[in-house]
């Protein structure tokens, strides 16, 4: 017999054997009555049909009055016999055990059973439900006991000791929840549905019921002292538990004879670290006191539940404001439902999603339905929130004949749940007309009232700031080179153009001549995309209708709704797009599924915005802030997030800009994309002989969905077909179309002013990249409180106006369109790519070494024609928005990684780019080169070449003098003179920059001539820098230009010089690698390796660069590679640690920290020095299946915060993304301080770009701002951060449970690796800290 049926069962003999002792008839009408109440308080709780179980199980409730006379005895002990043994069976299936007991817990007490009025969960107000089956436990127990009912005592009195502390809680919480329900039954009636009332009072009793096992059930009907009984035996139990460990310990503890003496060394080193720890613990508990957050543990706890259920809640509300944005209210309403009613499903709703129904309810007026909505609230055991009550408000407002008392109470219940009508209006976000509606509500009753919305000045908490934001006389904002009229239009035009979501521009190719073959295949391509569309829609259509009528079950997630959300044409042009933009070899259909979901869903968040009105009111606020940056309007002493958030309170009536549209999960995105990609895989076709009459005409299709591996998985790709590809390559198409977002912006951004809100004006943006579908850094973000220094450096950094350097740009075209070059890195066209050879492997001429070559060939051959047309196709991009925006100015919106590093947004075409980007982008606004102008351009162009990196600024500047004759020819013989700058580092940028000497010379007066060129300054191995500036390491900080010096110490050299006396000497003693080494270990060969040891590179990651340098050299032998690039990585690592002892003991520190933190069950997470939370996204990978028509796609999810903590890779990223985080943070603060003296300044992470005129100004600011940086006690700071976060709290549970690990990670945290003497101040007079 299943465990449901005998539950059911067990439950239905309880109830006769009472009914038959108190003599009280039950009939059938009664029976149907208490169905329609249990199903009435919408507490159906099992999946089967609800009303069909119930009917079963009342039906042997009825009693048969001549035969259970007879049985009362033998049901009795029956009953004992059957619940001993669902207490057996309960801890397998718990689940079934719940399912069981819910119908039964809905019929009301006469009052006469053991706990009536008296239990834990009464309260002197309120009526307790108690199972009857509690009654029978009293009844049964005055017959004779069996052997199975003492077994059941004893699985009572043990699972009471197990349980003890975690019924205290509960009991705790029911209490709690029970008062505030009695103190808020009166507030309750301000809404109507009062006819629920008698239902939403018994709600949480049966919620709270419904979480009980059943022994809790059984005990809880117990008497009092029985009761008391089984406590006070299960604390003797656990007393003697207890004791029992003490004694087996302190056998194991007693030393022989022998071993007395280390043993009283350890009990001492004992001691002493037990001191060490108790006094940690009670410094500790001091300082938690003055720590903000009071209960970390529980912080802890509930932010991991609130990420569990994250993914699920993000997939709820996504299809409920899908379903409400296409109109189908009844569809979200019934899911709405189906989710309330199950408990399993019901958990993963909060009050926000209840919200969403609430609002569409508010919009129509009807009053009943959000009162119903509340009652669902309060059955769930939720609290409503300032959205729940928006939202009842707005329906008054909207309701004419609502009553002003009505308002009163639900006013009143809001201030009884420590809510104010203020916040309301500061922290909702409306839409359409919803604040207006609101407030009409209110003056109804407080006509008066008027939102109190006053803008409190910028507080920041960092003192790395204080001054910056406090004291801005001397402050110089600057403003850009339009006047206010041009920034408007500018703005128009960028609007316009994310309304449209896409957008088409001229491809560089388009400049090649015509031929009638390309002719004939652009029509023929047109053609076939036209019958493809057709084909499209119809197919959309269909599988539409049949979507809408599948009889699926209410509470399954469907994609209808997110099929509905976009025209059906616009669905139809995503597809014919990603068509063209596929690439000969085919695309991972995981990749090409979520690109098409997400291109759906910016062009959904776009409608959105349309239809929450916030268009026009943007259009006003924007054109307002235009005064804040034009050139013909006054100075203000305000930052742009400042004057932003003005402009919003001033303007503050009708929608918020801030819309609060939920983003859509990563597997929603992903099984749309996957719809889609099937939709086309079965719907478009080409006829066979199209390119070749001689074929067999047949339709066949032109995608593809295959299998291929990489590594050793099987991925599912999706191919074209060769004609396709050959039609596309002949048909050389002049047009690209792009995503809005990839263009850069033609209007100044809009300033990050929260979390949510910034850069561009429609398109939908993060402010953190993280991986697909982690929520944890959101989550941490939106509890920060102090974010503007971060946000400010970023609005900084996307205020700089650029525009293109035409005459190099035409320059770089021109090599496009001919053969490319390898050499000045712009790729070849396919028709260069190495001819795929072709065989016949059934061919018995060859034999099967031959064949094993031939095949390795083909795979070569392939491999490097999609390299070429990745490397072509992207050149191609970059090269064709840079072209299309030659005549404009524009600007890049940025947003930052989870370290704080910052990025531009469009991902195509941006000064982080590589030398041809970074060289056809100058600044749009020019300054004078002023008296040293004009050297630093020269500077800068040594730097380039990659020569002179250990001569000084002056022989740098000697240096570029000498070759002035190489630097005008190849100003004005690019391509056909000496081409000297062919040979540099960095070709196209030296191009650039001898362009602007020759420019500059050639003037009347160079000091005047305006200059437009970015200069930079790059940090001299920063990571290093950052790593000798925390631990005061004088020899570190030497080796890397913290400290003044009259040449630049190269770190490179350095360690390349090391690694040479090693080699020496392991070569004297007759090592061959060592011999073979000789002449062969250079400053190139070690750098990459030096550089990212700092973060984080493996001795494997190390090996393979190494190698790969040593391939580079033509004379080293191939066959020795292996074996030095495995010596030399041994070196490297052992020269390092001579020459940064302080760097090796912090990063250790680090390492060692994150293992512990990991190894304790939770992730590693700090706050930078300017108050940016960061949290390592590294957990164990689980993988969750797509099941898709197509195909099942495997995700490997490992940022999945259910998961415990991937050890390794949290303490090998830790030191590396500690350090990322503080380089942002130098970054960010010279970013703002570079901003308040007016100058331009953008960044590539460590390296600092500006006008020549400016670049003193900015170097003076970068030192003074890294010594204010590493003025904080930054690795105190993180030590005590660390040991708030992970240390307190825990105290009481780590001393039962993992002692030994808590104690390590507790005394490592308090041990701050020491620091040397190595003066702070020396760096501002250092020339090559950054140079």
């Amino acid at each position: 017999m299943s465990l449901l049926r005998v539950c059911a069962f067990a439950k239905c003999l309880s109830r006769r054997s009472v009914v038959e002792k108190s003599a009280v008839r039950v009939s059938l009408a009664d029976c149907c009555r208490l169905c329609a109440s249990v199903r009435g308080g919408a507490v159906r709780r099992i999946s089967e049909t609800p009303f069909q179980l119930q009917r079963r199980n009342v039906s042997l409730v009825i009693p048969k009055r001549d035969d259970t006379k007879k049985r009362v005895l033998q049901q009795s002990t029956l009953l004992d016999v059957l619940e001993a043994r669902i207490q057996q069976l309960q801890s397998d299936t718990v689940l079934d055990v719940h399912h069981a007991n819910v119908q039964f817990v809905k019929a009301h007490s006469s009052g006469r059973g053991a706990l009536s009025g008296k239990g834990p969960k009464s309260t002197p107000k309120e009526k307790t439900d108690i199972p009857k089956s509690g009654k029978t436990v009293k009844a049964a127990s005055k017959s004779q006991p069996s052997r199975w009912m003492e077994k059941l005592t004893q699985e009572k009195n043990n699972k009471l000791t197990k349980q003890q502390h975690l019924n205290q809680k509960l009991q705790k919480n029911v209490k709690e929840k029970l008062t505030a329900k009695s103190k808020g039954s009166k507030s309750s009636s301000a809404l109507p549905g009062t006819s629920y009332k008698t239902i939403s009072k018994t709600a949480p009793a049966i919620k709270n019921r419904g979480h009980l096992k059943l022994s809790d059930e059984i005990r809880a009907a117990v008497s009092p002292a029985e009761a008391a009984a089984a406590t006070t035996a299960g604390t003797a139990a656990l007393a003697h538990k207890a004791s029992k460990g003490k004694q087996k310990g302190s056998k194991n503890q007693g030393p022989g004879k022998e071993g007395q003496k280390q043993t009283v060394t350890d009990d001492q080193g004992r001691a002493k670290e037990l001191a060490e720890v108790e006094e940690l613990e009670r410094r500790l508990s001091q300082q938690v006191g003055q720590w903000t957050s009071s209960s970390n543990s529980q912080r802890l706890q509930e932010d991991g539940e609130a990420t569990a259920c994250g993914d699920i809640q993000l997939s709820i509300r996504s299809y409920l404001e899908a379903c409400v944005f296409v109109g189908d209210v009844e569809r979200a309403h019934r899911f709405l439902l189906s989710q309330h009613r199950v408990m399993s499903r019901r958990k993963h709703l909060n009050t926000d999603v209840y919200n969403i129904i609430m609002r569409v309810w508010a919009k129509k007026g009807t009053l009943s339905q959000i009162g119903r909505i509340f009652i669902l609230l309060e059955e769930a055991g939720l609290k409503p929130n300032l959205g729940s009550y928006c939202t009842a408000l707005e329906c008054m407002g909207r309701n004419p004949s609502c009553s002003p008392k009505v308002i009163a109470r639900c006013l009143s219940q809001m201030e009884d749940d420590g809510l104010s009508v203020d916040d309301l209006f500061s922290q909702c976000v409306f839409r359409q007309d919803e604040r207006d509606m609101v407030l009409k509500a209110v003056h109804i009753v407080q006509p008066d009232y008027q939102p109190s919305l006053n803008a409190s000045p910028t507080q920041c908490s960092s003192s790395l700031v204080q001054d910056f934001y406090t004291q801005r006389s001397d402050h110089r904002y600057p403003k850009l080179d339009f006047t206010q009229e041009e920034l408007q239009e500018r703005f128009r035009l960028q609007l316009s153009m994310e309304q449209a979501c896409t957008i088409t521009i001229d491809s560089v190719e388009a400049a090649k001549p015509v031929t009638e073959h390309m002719a004939k295949m652009r029509e023929l391509v047109a053609d076939q995309r036209a019958q493809w569309q057709k084909v499209l829609l119809q197919a959309l259509r269909e599988s539409k209708m049949i979507l809408a009528n599948t009889n699926t079950k209410d509470y399954r997630l469907n994609l209808y709704p997110y099929l509905c959300v976009l025209e059906d044409r616009e669905y139809v042009d995503i597809m014919i797009q990603s068509v063209a933009n596929l690439p000969p070899s085919g695309e991972s259909l995981k990749i090409l599924a979520r690109d098409l979901g997400n291109r759906v869903y910016t062009k959904y968040s776009v409608r959105q915005k349309h239809q929450n009105q916030m268009v026009e009111k943007l259009h006003n606020i924007y054109n307002s802030y235009t005064d804040l940056l034009a050139k013909d309007t006054k100075e203000y002493d305000v930052l742009p997030s400042e004057q932003w958030c003005k402009l919003e309170m001033d303007q503050s009536s009708g929608p918020s800009l801030q819309g609060g549209e939920t983003h859509w999960p990563y597997i929603v995105s992903l099984e749309l994309g996957t719809y889609m990609v099937d939709m086309m895989v079965k719907n478009l076709k080409i006829n066979s002989d199209i390119l070749n009459p001689a074929f067999e005409r047949k339709l066949i299709p032109i995608l593809y969905h295959m299998y291929t591996f990489r590594s050793t998985r099987q991925v599912g790709f999706i191919k074209p077909h060769p004609i396709l590809t050959q039609m596309q390559q002949d048909a050389m198409e002049t047009k690209l179309t792009f995503d809005s977002y990839v263009m850069p912006m033609l209007c100044p951004p809009v300033p990050w002013t929260s979390v949510k809100f910034g850069a561009y004006l429609l398109s939908p943006t993060k402010l953190m990249r993280t991986v697909e579908g982690a929520t944890q850094h959101e989550v941490l973000l939106e509890k920060c409180q102090n974010l503007e220094p971060v946000l400010d450096s970023l609005n900084q950094l996307g205020n700089c106006a650029w525009s293109i350097n035409k005459p190099l740009l035409d320059i770089i075209i021109s090599i496009f369109n001919d053969r490319g070059s390898d050499k000045l890195d712009i790729p070849p066209p396919l028709s260069e790519a190495p001819r795929i050879p072709h065989f016949n492997a059934q061919d018995p001429t060859y034999t099967a070494s031959e064949k094993a070559h031939m095949k390795r060939e083909v795979i070569n051959a392939k491999k490097k024609c999609s390299e070429m047309h990745s490397l072509r196709m992207d050149a191609l991009y970059k090269l064709s928005i840079a072209n299309h925006m030659r005549d404009e100015i524009f600007w890049f919106p940025h947003n930052m990684d989870f370290r704080g590093r910052t990025y531009p947004c469009p991902p195509y075409f941006n000064h982080l780019g590589s030398d041809v980007t970074r060289a056809v982008l100058v600044f749009a606004e020019g300054k004078p080169l002023g008296p040293k102008g004009l050297d630093w351009l020269k500077i800068h162009l040594v730097n380039l070449t990659g020569l002179k990196k250990r001569s000084s600024l002056e022989g740098r500047l000697e240096y570029a003098n000498t070759i002035m004759e190489d630097v005008l020819d190849s100003a004005d013989n690019p391509l056909n003179g000496k081409k000297w700058w062919m040979n540099a580092d960095e070709p196209w940028q030296a191009l650039a920059c001898c362009m602007e000497i020759a420019n500059a010379v050639r003037s009347p007066d160079p000091t005047q001539f305006i200059s437009h060129f970015p200069v930079h300054q790059d940090g001299s191995c920063n990571g290093l820098q950052h790593y000798a500036a925390l631990g005061r390491d004088v020899i570190g900080a030497t080796s890397v230009n913290l400290m003044p010096c009259d040449v630049p110490q190269d770190v490179y050299s350095g360690v390349a010089q090391q690694v040479e006396e090693f080699r020496v000497r392991d070569a004297q003693s007759g090592m061959k690698i060592a011999q073979v080494l000789e002449g062969f270990i250079s400053r190139k060969v070690v750098k990459q390796t030096v550089m990212t040891v700092v973060y984080g590179v493996t001795r494997y990651g190390g090996r393979l660069q190494i190698e790969k340098r040593l391939k580079e050299i033509d004379e080293f032998p191939k066959e020795h590679v292996w074996d030095a690039s495995h010596y030399l990585v041994r070196m490297v690592f052992s020269g390092l640690k001579e020459m940064f002892t302080g760097t090796r003991e912090i990063q250790d520190w680090l390492t060692e920290s994150a293992r512990l933190i990991s190894k304790s069950g939770h992730t590693v997470e700090w706050v930078t020095p300017l108050g940016l939370p960061i949290i390592q996204p590294y957990h164990r990978t689980r993988n969750q299946v797509l099941k898709s028509t197509m195909q099942h796609i495997n995700l490997q999810i490992s940022h999945d915060a259910k998961e415990r903590p991937d050890t390794v890779k949290q303490k090998n990223a830790f030191p590396p993304n500690f350090i990322h985080s503080l380089d942002s943070t130098h970054m960010m603060l010279t970013a703002l301080h570079c901003y308040s003296a007016g100058l331009t300044f953008v960044s590539v992470h460590d390296c600092f770009w500006t006008h020549a005129l400016t670049v003193d100004t900015m170097n003076k600011v970068c030192r003074e701002q890294f010594v204010a940086l590493h003025s904080q006690p930054i690795l105190q700071e993180l030590s005590n951060f660390l040991l708030h976060k992970y240390c307190t709290g825990l105290l009481t549970e780590a001393k039962n449970k993992k002692y030994q690990e808590y104690r390590r990670l507790m005394l490592l945290l308090a041990k701050v690796p020491q620091t040397g003497d190595f003066d702070l101040q020396r760096v501002k007079e250092s020339t090559y800290f950054f140079s």
